[in-house]
């Protein structure tokens, strides 16, 4: 399958969505205060997840958007 250049786009713009949107989450939950343990434990686990979905999904646009302008060059 090939990925074009508004793949490749769409693919690091939901990646930084999700950098972006879950940077605001740490902050505003290490805010918080009295919460059990495992709202902390299951909230963080659930950044780093989403954390390297986002890694993962830039990487893949990243790859996607270099590899459409290298076509794009040589046509």
């Amino acid at each position: 399958m090939r990925l074009e250049r508004k793949h490749a786009l769409i693919l690091i713009g939901i990646a930084v969505w999700n950098v972006v949107t879950y940077v605001t989450f740490i902050k505003n939950l290490a805010g918080t205060s009295g919460r059990p343990t495992g709202y902390y434990v299951a909230h963080t686990v659930l950044i780093i997840v989403n954390l390297l979905i986002a890694a993962l999904l830039g990487t893949w646009g990243y790859r996607a958007y270099k590899a459409s302008r290298e076509a794009n060059v040589k046509v």
